[in-house]
């Protein structure tokens, strides 16, 4: 049975550059980095690999890999994006704190179930701040049900 995520890993540009948004912007410490030189498959590597720790023992990871192509673009929120939960008052300070700083934020906004603030991090990622709401309890049939209707009413085009 899986027990929760570990780490969820992205390319990054710089390291130093994504260290700075998520260490010193968004408060996660950098607690791993280490350097690739040989692949599980014994290819040669040159590839530094860092991890950023979230509250609940989880991590964001990044991989700089400056030999290997990879097309960094600005992503849409609905292809790629990374939520991260913090309350509401860290919510509305990083809010503050990213318009203060020049950071691409966007945001408040009311999902119902959750409020939400967007970032753009120096790699081309959205990353969400959530802060759920006094409407945040779960309601699985109702998701099922929201799933079921989408099914029905989609295009077959799509």
């Amino acid at each position: 049975m899986i027990q929760k995520l570990h780490h969820a890993a992205y390319r990054c540009r710089d390291s130093e550059e994504t260290r700075q948004f998520y260490e010193d912007f968004l408060g996660l410490p950098l607690t791993h980095a280490f350097e690739i030189t040989t692949t599980a498959t014994g290819n040669q590597a040159e590839v530094l690999h860092t991890f950023y720790a979230l509250d609940d023992g989880s991590s964001l990871a990044f991989f700089e890999a400056p030999k290997q192509p990879f097309e960094f673009k600005s992503q849409h929120d609905f292809d790629l994006h990374i939520a991260l939960e913090v309350s509401r008052d860290v919510l509305l300070e990083r809010f503050e704190m990213g318009r203060r700083m020049g950071v691409e934020t966007r945001g408040i906004t009311d999902h119902g179930f959750i409020e939400s603030i967007y970032f753009r991090d120096p790699n081309g990622y959205v990353v969400e701040l959530t802060a759920k709401t006094t409407q945040a309890s779960v309601n699985e049939s109702s998701a099922r049900d929201a799933l079921n209707a989408w099914q029905a009413s989609k295009p077959d085009s799509i």
